[in-house]
């Protein structure tokens, strides 16, 4: 995984799992480059194969701390199978999520 800032966003690139064994260590790690100035987080999934509960409380913690300030967390190019497990947590309507 890579992070970029561009203005007031912070990239998240190459993100092949979020789960159990990682959850915890990439929010924090997100956290920490997440410094003043940044107000959207965008997380690229295209390459993620596998996402669980632990994960979706990675994101749903980072969309929290976009929230905080007056910014939001973008998930771009979700895996068909990670998309149905965004809608089937209805988490869908809460994060943005983009196709490019």
């Amino acid at each position: 995984m890579r992070i970029d800032a561009d203005g007031d966003t912070l990239r998240v690139h190459s993100v092949t799992q979020l789960g159990m064994a990682n959850a915890n260590a990439f929010r924090d790690w997100v956290r920490g480059a997440f410094i003043n100035g940044h107000r959207n987080i965008e997380v690229d999934l295209s390459q993620a194969t596998l996402i669980d509960s632990c994960g979706l409380g990675a994101l749903i913690a980072l969309h929290k701390s976009a929230a905080s300030r007056q910014g939001k967390l973008v998930l771009t190019n979700p895996r068909a199978p990670i998309l149905q497990i965004l809608q089937l947590t209805r988490l869908d309507t809460i994060f943005d999520i983009v196709q490019h």
